[in-house]
């Protein structure tokens, strides 16, 4: 019957992509039109491709879709034969071979360790070291290496998550805090496996981590452990976590030790992959001089399948097709349009475009981090990249949000100056890190443009459908974003690029374990069913995410907020790095604001 299925499905899959194949897709108006806007979100947000999801057939079909299209405008397929793939982790669950023991210590699952879901599978019987915060750093204003004089090889090693200035916005420290970096940087070292523990100011509740995080194996044994466990392992020191903590913190230098304690673990996580892909191809200019500079457009056309628990839908308990109408199929539907335009005036372009439609998006950007990391042209020759997600809900207001004005000494100049005469207004943002695929370009100091219309309530929902699309107002988006790709495509100077904001998503951020909007809230409860914030901290996520001084917070990712109580809980349930949907009700309005952590 499994196999009977799979056929069907196959035959299934098969038939859409023949049926898009015969038929002609050429360039026949080049315009760009609602009519054809509405087609194309018509097909890529329909029931028959199930919510797109990474790995699917349908996923596969919705790529196929938008690489006959690219072919047939005549753009060159870049990859394998216009498609790049790469492998995602859809889920990731402990064995039941997991077990730590020393001494007369016979470990608890769960209880007194678990395995982080980047783990390998292996069984290490060795000696312990403590190695602090697992640092190696040497820059003018920081040396600190906890490595230094040790010897380490194939032995378990004991390191500190976090880093001394937890609560800094503006950490030196930020970029080496990363749990999975330091086991890199352990493996680097030649150690056998490594435990990880959380101190008192990074997470006084002590929670061990879960498997919700989907990453890769790092090929040797990885244990998060209670402070608790991890004090009986260094309990011959006469030294404690918390002590250590305290020392390192204070002190900011090494505080390594070796013990002469032998222990063993094993390590078993399953992780299912799954094979899934970006669509990629070039529009080579006329110009022979300037014809090897490129424009990247793109934007993502995965989306969350049939929902549920760990999809980051904001309905988790209902399972149905999350059609992505907005979310991304109106700015694949720009995508397709701008390349059709765009390829019927070649011989007017003076660098060639890049159009892309990124894979795993919403699984955290892999999709366009593995392009950046797996280039199909070097990565210095891509001078803009515009990533288009979310551009069919043009509101009341008339907004368009553009993200990443500051990393270019040009943007904003251009931006005006092709905003007069419009039906919506333009609201600018500098930074160029942010919750969508543009980000892993301006961490290779590439400048970027970030079109959006916002999230609204039906953000990864089920009623984010093509019904609600306003295609009026994708359509003006969409002629508004040519006129500014054209005037850079076309300009005589390159853009010059600047720094606007972190590249990572810590350095802004506190990163002790938990998370806050960077709000004060309403603590007397002065409004019923709601929490309200009267007052908002310039910088932080809940400014940055549009968030002003009077708004109620009546939900958090779609789970209801009614008082004080019910905030605090919701925020333990969040990460640091996280974008989330937060509700809110300003004035006689409901509003949805994404929010990133």
């Amino acid at each position: 019957m499994k196999l009977f299925n799979r056929l069907i499905t196959f035959s299934i899959t098969f038939g859409f992509i023949l049926l898009n194949n015969c038929q002609s897709i050429k360039i026949d108006n080049p315009e760009i039109t609602t009519e054809e806007l509405s087609d194309h979100i018509g097909f890529l947000a329909s029931d028959s491709l199930k919510g797109r999801y990474p790995g699917t057939p349908e996923g596969k079909v919705a790529a196929q879709y938008i690489l006959d299209h690219f072919k047939g405008f005549g753009l060159e397929p870049l990859g394998e034969d216009g498609l790049q793939y790469f492998d995602v982790v859809t889920s990731i669950k402990p064995g039941e071979n997991n077990s730590l023991q020393f001494e007369n210590f016979n470990g608890v699952l769960s209880k007194d360790f678990f395995p982080f879901p980047f783990s390998g599978n292996t069984t290490l019987t060795s000696i312990l070291a403590f190695i602090g915060y697992g640092f190696e750093i040497n820059q003018n204003d920081l040396i600190w290496n906890d490595y230094e004089n040790q010897n380490l090889q194939n032995k378990w090693v004991l390191i500190l998550r976090g880093d001394p200035e937890l609560d800094s916005l503006n950490s030196i420290f930020a970029e080496y805090t990363s749990d999975r970096d330091k086991v890199m940087l352990a493996r680097d070292k030649g150690v056998g496996g490594v435990f990880m523990v959380s101190g008192v100011e990074y997470d006084s509740q002590d929670e061990l981590v879960s498997m919700d995080s989907k990453q890769s194996s790092v090929g040797l044994p990885v244990i998060h452990i209670t402070r608790e466990t991890a004090n009986q392992m260094i309990k011959r020191s006469g030294k404690t976590i918390e002590e250590l903590e305290e020392k390192l913190n204070s002190t900011r230098s090494p505080s390594s030790f070796e013990t002469d304690l032998e222990i063993a673990a094993t390590t078993e996580v399953f992780h299912e992959e799954v094979q899934t892909q970006n669509v990629v191809a070039i529009l080579v200019s006329s110009d022979p001089v300037l014809q090897k500079e490129y424009i990247l457009i793109g934007g993502h056309y995965d989306h969350l399948g049939f929902g549920g628990i760990g999809s980051s839908s904001r309905a988790p308990d209902t399972i149905a097709i999350h059609k992505g109408a907005d979310d991304n199929a109106s700015g694949v539907s720009a995508i397709i349009e701008l390349a059709e335009r765009f390829a019927s005036e070649r011989k007017n372009l003076k660098r060639s475009i890049i159009f892309m439609a990124f894979g795993a998006e919403e699984m955290g950007l892999l999709g366009s981090k593995y392009f950046v990391n797996n280039p199909l042209i070097e990565p210095d020759q891509i001078k803009a990249m515009f990533n288009i997600d979310m551009v069919g809900r043009l509101n009341e207001e008339q907004s368009l949000q553009i993200g990443g004005a500051g990393t270019s000494a040009e943007a904003k100049e251009i931006l005006n100056s092709f905003s007069y005469g419009r039906d919506f207004n333009v609201a600018l943002s500098d930074e160029g890190y942010g919750p969508s695929d543009h980000a892993a370009f301006y961490g290779k100091d590439i400048p970027v443009f970030f079109f959006s219309t916002g999230a609204h309530l039906d953000y990864h929902t089920t009623d984010d459908v093509v019904d609600k699309i306003n295609f009026e107002g994708l359509k003006s988006v969409t002629d508004y974003i040519y006129d500014v790709v054209t005037e850079v495509t076309n300009r005589d100077a390159l853009l010059t690029f600047q720094e606007a904001g972190p590249k990572t998503g810590s350095s802004k951020r506190g990163r002790r374990k938990g998370v806050t909007l960077g709000i004060m809230p309403d603590f007397a409860g002065n409004v019923d069913n709601g929490l309200r914030a009267d007052f908002i901290v310039p910088g932080r996520p809940a400014d940055k995410g549009g968030m002003k001084k009077g708004d109620i917070i009546t939900a958090i990712n779609g789970m209801t907020v009614t008082n004080i109580h019910d905030y605090m809980y919701r925020l333990t349930r969040l990460k640091a790095g996280q974008t989330i949907t937060v509700e809110v009700k300003r004035g006689d309005k409901n509003e949805v604001l994404l929010i990133q952590l």
